[in-house]
C-alpha cells in the first residue's frame, strides 16, 4: 500500500493549525449575536486535516470496504446479487425522494400510482390476490402476516388456535415472530432428506394450529418438494400456511406461491426485487394474501377510481397500521423498476440461472467441502467440513482466509442444523469466470489447511483488522476511542 497510513483514525492524523476551509472574519464575530450560552467554551475536539488529506483519508477507508461493486459477496441467505444502478437514479428523483411522507393524495399521485400498480405485478408473480406494501422489513412482513393470521382465526371464534409450527429449516425470525406475536412456537425437525418431515407435522397439527410457517426454498437450500401434500394437511387441520419469501429469487418465474396452496407470504423486495442489501434498511417486506384474508390487511392500501389514487378507507377487519407513512419508498421503487424490466419468461431465466449457479459451485467444490444434503440444491448450497481432513482447521477460518483472498465470506454456521456450516449464494448476476475464481480459492484454503493449517488460523492476514479474540470482544466491549 501507499505510505499515508489508512489504517489509523482520522484524528490520529490531526496537525493542530492545517485546515480544509477557511472561515470569513464576519463568522469569526459570531460572539457579536449570539446568545453566550451557545458559543463554545473550547475548541471542538475535531481533526485538524488539509483538505486531500481528509480526501485521501476517506478514499482509502472506501477502499478498505467489501461490496457487491467490488468484490463477490456470497453470503447465503441474503441474495447479494447486482443491482441496475439506473434504479438508483429513478428511486432518487425529486418528483418521489422530495415528497413530504404525510402530503395529500393530490400532491403524490405518482407515488400512489406506482405504489398500485406495484401491488398488481406482484400480484400477478405469486398468484395472491391482495398486498399490503406497509411491512418495512423481512420481519416486518412475517410480524404482519402473523397477525392476519390472528385476525383471522379471532373473526372465526376460534380462540383455541394459539400454536404456530416452524420446522428447523426456517429462518430464525419465524419463531421469533410467531413469539413476538402471542404465540406458543412448535418446533418439527427435519426429514433425513433436510426437507419436512410429513409425518411430524402429523403429528404436530392439531386443533391448536393457527399457523405453519415453512421457508421455501428452505434455509438447507431446498425446495419442500412434498408441498402439495403439506398444503392439503395443513387446510384439513383448520389452520394457514405461511411462506417465508426471503429466497423467492430461487423460484420467481417459476412457481406461484398462491397456487402450492400458500396462503400468506411475505417477500423481501431489497434482495429478490432489486434494492442494495443491507445497511440496516430501509427494506420493504410486502405480504400477500389469498381472497379470504384481504379484509385483514393493514391499513396503508391504494385504490383507483379511474381518475385518481387515494389510500383505501381500511375494512373493520384490518390489523390496522404497522407503519405510520411509506418511508421505504425508495425501495418500493426499485422493485417496481425491476418487474417492469423483467418479464415473465426473463423473470424464469433469472431463477434458473441462480439455481444453476448454485449446484455449479456445489459440483466444483463437492470432493473438498462436501454438500451436507447431498440433493441437487436451489439458490444455494450449505458446505460442511470434513473433520478428519482439515487438521483443526474451522469454519471461521475459512471465512477469514477468504477475505485475504479477496473474497467476502458466505454466511457460516446458519443453518444450526448443519455443523460449521458454509451457506453460500452466488445468485444469477455473477460470471462463470467469478465463480470459478472463488472455487479455486476454496480449493487453495483446502490444500492450505493439509499443509500450514496455522496460516489459516491465523487469518487474515492482509486486512488493517486482524483476527480478534471474538469471546472477549463480546464480554469486555470497547465501545470509544
Amino acid at each position: 500500500m501507499n505510505n499515508y497510513p489508512h489504517n489509523l483514525l482520522s484524528i490520529e492524523k490531526s496537525v493542530r493549525g492545517r485546515r480544509g476551509v477557511k472561515f470569513t472574519p464576519a463568522a469569526k464575530r459570531a460572539g457579536e449575536y449570539l446568545p453566550a450560552g451557545l458559543l463554545r467554551g473550547e475548541e471542538p475536539k475535531l481533526p485538524q486535516l488539509s483538505e486531500l488529506d481528509t480526501v485521501r483519508h476517506f478514499s482509502n477507508l472506501s477502499r478498505l470496504n467489501v461490496g457487491l461493486d467490488t468484490h463477490f459477496y456470497p453470503l447465503g441467505s441474503c441474495t447479494m446479487k447486482y443491482n441496475p444502478k439506473a434504479y438508483e437514479a429513478l428511486a432518487a428523483q425529486d418528483g418521489f425522494a422530495a415528497v413530504h411522507p404525510f402530503a395529500p393524495n393530490q400532491s403524490a399521485q405518482g407515488t400512489l400510482e406506482l405504489l398500485y400498480k406495484l401491488e398488481e405485478l406482484l400480484k400477478a408473480i405469486t398468484g395472491f390476490d391482495a398486498f399490503t406494501l406497509q411491512p418495512a422489513a423481512g420481519a416486518h412482513g412475517e410480524f404482519t402476516g402473523a397477525l392476519v393470521a390472528k385476525a383471522y382465526h379471532l373473526s372465526r371464534k376460534d380462540k383455541a388456535r394459539t400454536e404456530i409450527i416452524v420446522p428447523d429449516t426456517a429462518h430464525g425470525t419465524n419463531p421469533a415472530t410467531a413469539a413476538m406475536c402471542g404465540f406458543s412456537v412448535i418446533s418439527v425437525k427435519s426429514a433425513p432428506d433436510g426437507r419436512v418431515d410429513i409425518e411430524e407435522l402429523k403429528k404436530a397439527l392439531g386443533p391448536k394450529t393457527a399457523l405453519v410457517m415453512l421457508t421455501i426454498p428452505n434455509t438447507v437450500g431446498l425446495f419442500e418438494k412434498d408441498i402439495k401434500t403439506i398444503a392439503p394437511l395443513i387446510r384439513e387441520a383448520g389452520a394457514l400456511l405461511y411462506m417465508d419469501g426471503a429466497n423467492f429469487n430461487a423460484v420467481i418465474g417459476s412457481v406461484k406461491p398462491a397456487e402450492m396452496g400458500v396462503d400468506i407470504m411475505h417477500i423481501n423486495t431489497h434482495k429478490t426485487l432489486s434494492t442494495p442489501h443491507g445497511g440496516g434498511g430501509p427494506g420493504a417486506g410486502a405480504v400477500g394474501v389469498v381472497k379470504h384474508l384481504e379484509e385483514f390487511l393493514p391499513q396503508g392500501r391504494v385504490v383507483f377510481n379511474g381518475k385518481k389514487y387515494s389510500f383505501a378507507k381500511p375494512s373493520k377487519r384490518s390489523i390496522g397500521a404497522v407503519k405510520s407513512f411509506y418511508g421505504n419508498i425508495g425501495v418500493l421503487i426499485r422493485a417496481y423498476c425491476y418487474l417492469r424490466q423483467h418479464d415473465g419468461q426473463t423473470l424464469r431465466e433469472i431463477s434458473e440461472n441462480a439455481v444453476l449457479n448454485a449446484n455449479y459451485l456445489k459440483a466444483r467444490l463437492q470432493k473438498y467441502f462436501p454438500a451436507f444434503f447431498d440433493y441437487p440444491c436451489m439458490h444455494e448450497c450449505v458446505f460442511t467440513l470434513d473433520a478428519a481432513k482439515m487438521n483443526g482447521v474451522k469454519t471461521l477460518d475459512i471465512a477469514k482466509r477468504l477475505l485475504d483472498l479477496g473474497f467476502h465470506a458466505p454466511t457460516i454456521y446458519f443453518p444450526l442444523l448443519v455443523p460449521e456450516a458454509l451457506m453460500v449464494e452466488p445468485t444469477e448476476t455473477e460470471s462463470r469466470e467469478t465463480m470459478d475464481k472463488f472455487a479455486a480459492a476454496m480449493i487453495k484454503i483446502y490444500e492450505e489447511a493439509q499443509t500450514a493449517p496455522d496460516l489459516l488460523r491465523k487469518a487474515p492476514q492482509n486486512c488493517p483488522v486482524k483476527r480478534i479474540d471474538e469471546v472477549s470482544a463480546a464480554r469486555e466491549p470497547d465501545l470509544h476511542w
